[in-house]
């Protein structure tokens, strides 16, 4: 899918680094001024004689950031950057005494490829990186030695392509004190994968800062986005869009890609691996498009993906969809997408109230954040759309506690909040290398007191006086035993013990809300983890990791 369309990706991906060239120049000038060197623009530039390779060593070259610009029987002339000790120009002087030295400043980017001239890219076949054998040092250290062989300019774009094949979710750079370790998310679960020499991240930085628009070497954290080409498993190519996210660290600058690498297919209420329980509330406010309905979670926790797929449903053409992002991530036909820039002094609120102005069915709210938004959203709600949204907390219970907070006592409240889903991902069991065991009496005294009271009209999938768990398996193809993840919801409906509770003077807390919630009906996240053990869907630890 290809909704932001690729040639204007690559257009401003073509500009961005146009901008980030003239920027890098524009500083090495001023430099050259402050330092009384003369400046050298590389752009175009040609070695007079060729590269003169027996001036400086490479190794030598790379580890001052200078480069020889020419070289004969009376003059050296070298090129230095903001990166060259001053101490390595004195030893320069010292050491061709029969020779004048001139001394140039290019900038860094002019250096590199200069470079590319004294250290041409070595073909090198870049293997498809193998997890198969995870925690092994001996694959590690082969990825490890295969990233440092490929060409730097390709670095950035091979570590993507691979996590991509991977299916990834992010691209983790972290860096320690004598090298930077790269780590893959695979459904969940962080991944080492290499570790590269800091002179090797060097380079990656650089990619990530010129093509995302960002600085290499920011004291404060930063936010962008990049795009790549890749090719699907059927060989079809493809743009994929990545958030950016970098923060200084004590040994520099860590960097976090987070890849939408999403089948908008795959944005389908039906497979989201939901059972009939749980998508009835849901399939309720679709036939009912009304209220206010919640999605709140940790980050990762499949909220967009949830909300997307309602929306999706929703999504006919007499209806108007409108949503409030910030960022807006994926691109989706049949609806209006706004972005809500809150670092620069947009608000949600704001925008909401301008949305509302244009009649929309179904409006979705990135997250609500403020009082403010709060009481647009809830308004808006009642006013005969529906309205979307995610929220920080850790149950629904808790959900709707903080919103309380944050509306106060509020008596339309109660009848425009619709649902509330709390959500988390586990990884799921490959069917085909499960394996079933007999739990310990613990762990069945465990089941039975987390599901002693249960609705009547749940059934667990096993005796729970007698039943059997699964732990993952492994084969030469899967070598984890989890294939993918699945979702475990937990919805909370207003019914009359709720809505009394809402009704009395004293707020009520999130635990008087659960049970109440409980009463009525409803299954816990935990409860709904455990139900999905019984049936051999997850293990009890993947659970217990998660929730």
């Amino acid at each position: 899918m290809n909704p932001l369309g690729g040639a204007s990706i690559v257009g401003n991906q073509q500009r961005d680094e146009q901008r980030f060239r003239e920027g890098d120049e524009a500083a090495t000038q001023r430099r050259a001024n402050l330092l009384g060197y003369q400046y050298l623009d590389t752009r175009g530039y040609q070695l007079p004689n060729g590269p003169a390779k027996d001036v400086l060593t490479v190794s030598e070259m790379y580890k001052d950031y200078i480069t020889v610009l020419s070289a004969d029987s009376a003059s050296y002339t070298f090129g230095i950057t903001n990166r060259t000790p001053q101490s390595v120009i004195n030893e320069l002087k010292g050491r061709f005494q029969d020779h004048r030295i001139i001394i140039n400043i290019i900038s860094e980017s002019g250096w590199r490829e200069l470079m590319q001239i004294y250290d041409p890219p070595k073909v090198v076949n870049y293997e498809d990186i193998d997890i198969s054998s995870y925690g092994s040092s001996d694959n590690m250290m082969q990825v490890s030695k295969t990233l440092q062989e490929v060409n730097s300019d390709d670095l950035l774009s091979y570590i993507i392509s691979q996590a991509y094949k991977l299916s990834a979710s992010d691209i983790h750079f972290e860096n320690a004190r004598d090298f930077v370790r790269v780590r893959f998310r695979i459904d969940g679960m962080l991944h080492v994968i290499a570790v590269l020499t800091h002179q090797k991240y060097y380079h990656v930085q650089q990619s990530i800062a010129v093509r995302a628009g960002i600085s290499s070497s920011s004291n404060d954290a930063q936010t962008s986005h990049l795009s790549e080409r890749v090719k699907s498993p059927e060989g079809e190519e493809e743009i994929l869009n990545m958030r950016i996210e970098t923060v200084p660290t004590v040994y520099g600058q860590d960097a976090v890609l987070r890849l939408f690498n999403f089948d908008v297919d795959l944005l389908d209420l039906d497979k989201l691996g939901l059972d009939t329980r749980e998508r009835g509330p849901i399939d309720d406010v679709i036939s009912h498009p009304h209220g206010m309905v919640l999605v709140v979670g940790p980050t990762g926790s499949g909220k967009t993906t949830t909300l997307y797929s309602i929306l999706m449903r929703l999504n006919t053409p007499e209806k108007k969809l409108m949503t409030l992002e910030d960022p807006v991530e994926y691109g989706l036909d049949g609806m209006s997408q706004i972005p809500v820039d809150t670092r620069n002094g947009d608000s949600f609120a704001n925008k909401l109230r301008a949305v509302l102005r244009l009649d929309p069915d179904v409006i979705m709210v990135g997250e609500i954040r403020d009082e403010d938004t709060a009481h647009t959203a809830l308004q808006a709600s009642i006013t005969g759309h529906l309205v979307l949204s995610t929220f920080h907390a850790s149950s629904a219970a808790a959900a709707m506690s903080r919103m309380l907070g944050l509306v106060g006592r509020n008596p339309i409240f109660s009848s425009a909040v619709k649902l509330i889903i709390s959500q988390r991902l586990v990884r799921s069991l490959d069917p085909a290398t499960r394996v079933a065991y007999r739990p310990e009496p613990n762990i069945i005294k465990h089941f039975q007191e987390h599901l002693a009271d249960l609705p009547a009209s749940i059934t667990p999938a096993q005796d729970l006086n007698n039943f059997q768990l699964f732990r993952p398996g492994k084969s030469e193809e899967n070598p984890f035993g989890y294939k993918g993840r699945t979702s475990i919801l937990e919805e909370l409906t207003i019914g009359d013990e709720i809505r009394a509770l809402l009704n009395e003077e004293v707020l009520p807390t999130s635990q008087q809300l659960e049970d109440a919630a409980k009463r009525q009906g409803m299954i816990t996240m935990y409860q709904s983890g455990l139900l999905k053990c019984l049936t051999g869907e997850t293990t009890l630890e993947e659970i217990n990791r998660v929730i």
